[in-house]
């Protein structure tokens, strides 16, 4: 039986197979080599590698065929949750790219989500927080898995300028979702807020109100100005940065470059600067924020902040014997106590004290046992978040426990800071954003002597970009963090208008930080003054500190290390004159035209200008 079989399938009809000669075939590889050049380059680098004689010659062959395979190209892109540096699930995205007619994975990026809560919140805000967190992340992960990857698939990481025009306009249609499917909440939300307000008492016609006599008239203060409603931020918008990010990465690593000349190139059109300048780190020691154990709720991080002319190696070496001396003064000051040594989120000590001067005194007491002098050898900023301060019912920011102050009253409170401590040089966020007028107060008199920064109030780089500078608080900088849908040719772009604007770049890290290093490249080629990564404890802080020696060492050693400007401080008072003198020079020329325009009218005759 199985001889049957066998010879029943011997007996099918086979397919008819084409049958080419010999020559055929040699004809025919002869035409595909001839047409894809494979005998020049043959002969090519066979001449080369003759007289150059390399100790590999198959790796000589293997480089040389390289620059000649075709670029690589996107193939996949993988999300997944992983941890941040405090334990919270955060994203991450792995890049795949056809290379040389196989699929590798090319490089990783992390970061954060965006949901950041105060360590002193009440525990429905933790659980609320998570939630918000979880749901989120969640949902930039379907959108990257899905979504984005079939719309980046063939395209080549180098094109950083059309992969963020791509993943900006998915976001925009995101958001626009979003926005038809909350039209109908925010209707009845309206609706059931418009509750009629009573009417003020009066006092009826032909009456007057009785006199009080023995009490004394108490001043009336100026309402504060509400605050604005929180931005919101769409679910699984940190899959855009991230993605961005990642892209970048993966472009210079396949370019084999470093990611800080990567950016550079992006920022200054491809032409790399033949030198690059390092950022100085503000590297936080203290924290005496709303979450200490003190009265004082003012300095959620202080922060030490070199010199110009010292090399980050330098710095690092200066600010951590800065912090250990500093160590021995508390343990001496509190011999019979045992002397707490918590360490918040930043990578910083956390500290306790009830006026505003004592941590300030002690980094003094610190410098002059190590012989240094404040606002020579090293620099003090505050990062005094004062957003987080303000006690709505009260209408004051409490910035120590039982001393609430207006905003007119912090301004003065500065005032007097700065002159006892002539060594800040730096104040972030010392009023909310919503207190524009005391802002431009406090620039007028502080502007000339150091620096006043914004962090709060640019969160959403997206609406910064499409805002004018007049939208923003008057300050001598920015704070610019890499979160959400912030792309990596958003933050070139406003480190360039910062730059037109002649103010300050600052690129700091959120509270809840991941292990990825990429934050010094990207502060080292987008050009920024200062980097902003906390505390010098944290592995996820360390490694940033880490990635920033390596640069400067890099850098040093291909003499491409320029030498850092000295500080110089805005004088916003002549800033104020200048653009008065521009709006004057355009209302001038408005009316020039209007007249030049009724000069020409139909009728013929002049009318007068107002």
């Amino acid at each position: 039986m199985a001889r049957r079989e066998t010879r029943t399938v011997r007996d099918r009809p086979s397919e008819p197979v084409p049958r080419f000669s010999i020559m055929d075939l040699k004809h025919q590889a002869a035409e595909y080599y001839r047409s894809n050049e494979v005998p020049q380059r043959l002969e090519e680098v066979l001449n080369t590698m003759f007289y150059q004689r390399p100790g590999d010659l198959y790796g000589y062959l293997a480089d040389f065929f390289s620059e000649l395979s075709k670029p690589p190209v996107i193939c996949k892109l993988d999300a997944k949750s992983v941890l941040d540096g405090t334990g919270r699930p955060t994203l991450e995205v792995e890049v795949f790219c056809r290379v040389r007619n196989c699929d590798k994975i090319i490089c990783s990026s992390m970061i954060s989500c965006h949901a950041e809560i105060l360590e002193n919140a009440s525990a429905e805000a933790i659980d609320a927080d998570e939630k918000e967190r979880s749901e989120s992340l969640n949902k930039a992960i379907e959108w990257i898995n899905e979504s984005l990857n079939e719309m980046l698939r063939g395209l080549q990481p180098s094109d950083q300028q059309n992969i963020d025009e791509l993943l900006g306009d998915y976001f925009t249609r995101k958001s626009e979702q979003y926005e038809e499917k909350r039209e109908p909440v925010k209707e009845k939300e309206s609706q059931e807020t418009m509750v009629p307000a009573s009417p003020l008492a009066t006092v009826p016609p032909g009456k007057k109100k009785p006199n009080k006599t023995g009490k004394k008239l108490s001043v009336v203060e100026k309402p504060i100005v509400p605050a604005e409603p929180p931005e919101p931020v769409l679910m699984g918008s940190l899959a855009i940065g991230c993605t961005s990010l990642a892209i970048a990465k993966s472009a210079a690593t396949v370019r084999d470059i470093p990611l800080y000349s990567y950016v550079a190139l992006l920022k200054h059109d491809q032409k790399m600067p033949k030198e690059l300048v390092m950022p100085l780190p503000m590297i936080t020691v203290l924290n005496c924020g709303k979450s200490s154990p003190g009265k004082l709720n003012l300095i959620k991080e202080l922060m030490l902040i070199p010199p110009t002319w010292l090399t980050v190696k330098q710095a690092l070496t200066r600010c951590m014997d800065i912090q250990k001396q500093m160590l021995k003064l508390i343990e001496k000051m509190n011999k019979d106590l045992p002397v707490p040594k918590k360490i918040s989120h930043l990578g910083c000590l956390v500290m306790g004290y009830d006026s505003l001067e004592q941590p300030l005194t002690l980094i003094q007491s610190t410098c002059t046992h190590l012989s240094l002098e404040l606002g020579t050898d090293i620099y003090l900023g505050i990062n005094c978040a004062a957003h987080e301060l303000m006690d709505y019912n009260k209408g004051k920011y409490e910035v120590i426990t039982g001393t609430p102050k207006s905003p007119d009253e912090m301004v003065d409170m500065y005032l007097d800071l700065v002159k006892k401590f002539p060594s800040i040089l730096t104040l972030i966020d010392p009023l909310r954003k919503e207190d524009s007028q005391q802002w431009i107060q406090l620039c007028n008199v502080l502007g000339s002597k150091c620096y006043l920064i914004a962090e709060d109030s640019c969160r959403n780089l997206t609406r910064l970009l499409g805002s004018k500078k007049s939208s923003m608080p008057k300050c001598s900088g920015l704070v610019l963090k890499h979160i959400n849908e912030a792309k990596i040719l958003d933050l070139i772009q406003m480190t360039q208008r910062l730059d037109g604007w002649r103010h300050l770049s600052i690129l700091g890290s959120p509270d809840g930080e991941s292990s990825d290093d990429s934050l010094a490249d990207l502060a080292v080629g987008l050009g920024t003054k200062f980097i902003k990564l906390g505390g010098l404890s944290r592995g996820e802080r360390i490694v940033k500190y880490n990635r920033l020696l390596a640069i400067e060492e890099e850098l040093n050693k291909n003499r491409r290390l320029c030498e850092r400007d000295e500080y110089e401080f805005n004088h916003f008072i002549e800033e104020e004159e200048g653009e008065e003198e521009e709006e004057e020079e355009e209302e001038e020329e408005k009316e020039e035209e209007e007249e030049f325009d009724h000069t020409d009218s139909p009728s013929g005759s002049k009318q007068a200008v107002v």
